[in-house]
């Protein structure tokens, strides 16, 4: 099943998607949950694919009704390797570059608790004395959602570093 939802408000600060980009992303979003379901038939999963746009992206969220069917898919170098293959589906089929996200089986919150847990073990240290804590080198979406949480904690972070080495520093 393909569910395709549209977010076009403009959330805490973020410009508001205009209607011929929405159309755009959900063709990218039409094309991966293809390229997903053809590749859940190969494997012989059974998954239900939604899409949404929101925030510029398109985002794909592939789930089961036993979730353990995904726990291999979901695994969070599995859903990178996964995520990359499907942007260059996407390019293919539409000739653009795709910036969708892609969760499988809860993946991307289960990642997201992950790094909040690792944000605050940082912010401990930095309780502590230490005048910056440097986090593990880490996707472009990731550092995003750290910097999100350090945000809330009411600390400040920075992006350093090029390429695969590029990590997230935090600050009082």
């Amino acid at each position: 099943m393909i569910d395709v939802t549209e977010t076009t408000t403009a959330e805490a600060g973020e410009p508001e998607v205009v209607e011929s980009s929405v159309s755009v992303l959900e063709e990218e979003g039409d094309a991966a949950a293809d390229y997903i379901e053809e590749l859940l038939d190969i494997a012989d999963l059974d998954g239900d694919i939604e899409i949404e746009v929101r925030n510029g992206r398109a985002y794909l969220s592939v789930t089961a009704p036993d979730a353990g069917s995904l726990r291999v898919l979901s695994k969070p170098e599995t859903v990178s390797a996964l995520q990359e293959l499907t942007r260059i589906a996407v390019q293919v089929r539409t000739g653009e570059f795709s910036r969708l996200i892609l969760d499988i089986g809860g993946s991307r919150d289960a990642r997201a608790s992950e790094l909040a847990e690792l944000v605050d073990r940082a912010i401990s240290r930095i309780e502590e004395g230490a005048s910056s804590a440097a986090l593990p080198p880490m996707s472009s979406y990731e550092r995003k959602l750290v910097h999100d949480i350090v945000s809330e904690r009411g600390f400040t972070s920075a992006s350093e570093g090029e390429g695969a080495d590029r990590h997230t520093v935090i600050t009082r």
